[in-house]
């Protein structure tokens, strides 16, 4: 039954325990007391009206994609769609891209908190940051709340800190990046906020109350609500999301293309319709970005039904191999030819002090080589993970672009199906060294996501669930199909097992030391052990987990 306008707001359940600082979950500040600015009766309904309008459509698209999947399981192919022909086939353009949002050439990425994360992004000197709730945050409640309490600071000018052991005080410059905001995808659930005993979907609970906080004041700071989308893999699905932004503008009295927003194109599904992601957002839309991890992830998960999905070293696999170049090169072309940007990938790599000076050399070098090739391919910017690198590339783009982007260069060339499916030759590719990478990397993020830090350096690059995900899903897919080390041994659980043993050992003693230099004992709750289980039986098990964050997201 569905409720009138006013609806009662007992109808709607903010599970009590989110409240107390639970075992294992971390708070940045225990701003409890001001969680009712956030979850208010008013914001509370306006999240619920959204649920009771759209809960049926994203449940039946979740379906879809299940179906869709059963049918690649089978033989099916992926392909362009003929049914939307005439919209590729067609001339026609995107509505309008906001003034503070044509200059995109770094944007810098990062969880709203803790608190000073924010405001260090903010001051980075990017053009934009993309605050995420999504890849790089463990979705607690207290995470999201006090990360909605963040943005809605910043927003007001209101947000400060004072770093209780080096008493340096972080303040908003005069000057800050454009705020992008990622709520979480249509796939992740708000399991502390339920309407009639249902929990509500991700994207509705964050972009609800992100909207409803700060879409005035951002507009009248001379900017907007502007939003990246993640994860979506069908052009109904971004019908979905454009009717829900419609139904917010008008319940918020906004004219209808205030909301802005760019699209993800990170799942395998998606490159094959960004023509028509782009036309059903059109009023919405500013450009696509080529989120690399999501989608390198993607490609092996939906295609783990084939052998042809076994890929070499992760390490080998960058964005200069042919399917993942023609993936971006299309990205770049779709998105030019409707006024559109084409935003390239991440660079996850951190510059720090503390790194040996050949690490840091190292990933300068790797950065300027790939942020050369996103220039020359047509991108009209790309992200970085850490302020160390905002500079760097800001110097590649500003000293080559003529203008604020590139949305009048295109690469000009025609990408089919099988360019985008052009599998790299594995023969002696894989190496127990990226074995062991991919092991360290899992069990240390899960480590850390599972006690509230979504995102962590690892071996010097900043690693969240997305590259988190392409570790999960190369290991996977290499157990169930006895992939051949370039020795020639075979990669089995007996082999894990021992590798497990060893960079368990290596990561506590990383750990130990670190305590040691450091006197910091805020790490000694961190369970190795218990990840490392968890990443052994996630990879090792018959049937494949879409997401760990669904999984891991019940044990917080």
């Amino acid at each position: 039954m569905k409720h009138d306008v006013k609806i009662p707001i007992s109808f709607f359940k903010i599970n009590e325990a989110s409240y107390s600082l639970k075992g294992g979950s971390l708070s940045y500040g225990k701003t409890v007391s001001r969680y009712d600015e956030i979850l208010s009766e008013e914001a509370l309904q306006f999240v619920q009206e959204i649920h009771e309008e759209f809960k049926y459509k994203r449940l039946e698209l979740l379906d879809r994609r299940k179906k869709r999947q059963k049918a690649i399981d089978s033989g099916e192919k992926l392909d362009f769609l003929k049914e939307t022909k005439e919209i590729r086939d067609k001339e026609w353009k995107i509505k309008n891209i906001p003034q503070d949002l044509l200059k995109r050439q770094v944007e810098i990425t990062g969880p709203p908190v803790p608190k000073k994360m924010l405001i260090s992004a903010l001051n980075s000197g990017a053009d934009c940051y993309m605050t995420d709730f999504e890849d790089s945050l463990t979705p607690t409640f207290d995470n999201i709340i006090q990360g909605q309490l963040n943005i809605k600071d910043a927003v007001n000018r209101k947000i400060d800190f004072t770093d209780e052991q080096s008493k340096k005080e972080y303040k908003l410059n005069e000057k800050t990046a454009v705020l992008i905001i990622r709520p979480r995808g249509l796939h992740l659930e708000e399991k502390n906020a339920t309407i009639d005993s249902e929990r509500i979907a991700g994207t509705f609970f964050d972009l609800g109350l992100s909207l409803f906080h700060n879409a005035k004041k951002l507009i009248e700071n001379g900017s907007g609500p502007y939003f990246y989308l993640p994860k979506l893999e069908h052009y109904l699905e971004c019908r979905l999301l454009n009717e829900v932004i419609l139904f917010c503008e008008k319940k918020l009295n906004l004219e209808i293309g205030t909301v802005k927003v760019t699209v993800l194109i990170e799942t395998i599904n998606a490159v094959f319709q960004m023509d028509e992601f782009l036309w059903e957002l059109k009023d919405h839309i500013v450009g696509l970005n080529a989120g690399r991890w999501d989608y390198l992830f993607s490609y092996q998960k939906v295609y783990r039904s084939t052998r042809n999905v076994i890929l070499p070293d992760r390490s080998k696999i960058n964005m200069f191999v042919p399917f993942m170049t023609n993936y971006n090169k299309l990205l770049v072309d779709t998105c030019h030819r409707r006024g559109a940007f084409g935003m390239g990938g991440m660079s996850a790599q951190v510059i720090a002090k503390s790194n040996p000076a050949e690490i840091n050399e190292k990933a300068l070098a790797g950065v300027k080589k790939d942020k050369e090739r996103e220039l020359n391919q047509g991108n009209d910017g790309a992200w970085v993970a850490h302020p160390s690198l905002v500079e760097p590339v800001k110097n590649i783009f500003e000293k080559n672009f003529k203008g604020p982007n590139q949305l009048n260069k295109f690469n000009n060339i025609k990408i089919n199906r099988r360019d985008l499916l052009d599998e790299p030759k594995i023969e002696n590719a894989i190496s127990e060294q990226g074995v062991r990478e991919n092991l360290n990397e899992g069990i240390e993020y899960m480590a850390f996501w599972i006690i509230g830090l979504g995102c962590c350096v690892v071996n010097y690059l900043m690693a969240d669930a997305a590259t988190c995900e392409v570790s999960r899903a190369q290991l996977w897919v290499w157990l169930k199909y006895k992939a051949k080390l370039n020795d020639g041994r075979s990669i089995d659980e007996k082999l894990i097992d021992k590798l497990i043993i060893d960079e368990l050992e290596k990561i506590r003693k990383k750990f130990s030391a670190w305590k040691e230099r450091t006197g910091d004992k805020s790490l000694d709750h961190v369970s190795f052990e218990s990840a490392a289980k968890i990443f052994k039986d996630m990879i090792t098990k018959e049937n494949f987990d879409d997401f760990l964050t669904l999984s891991l997201y019940e044990k917080i």
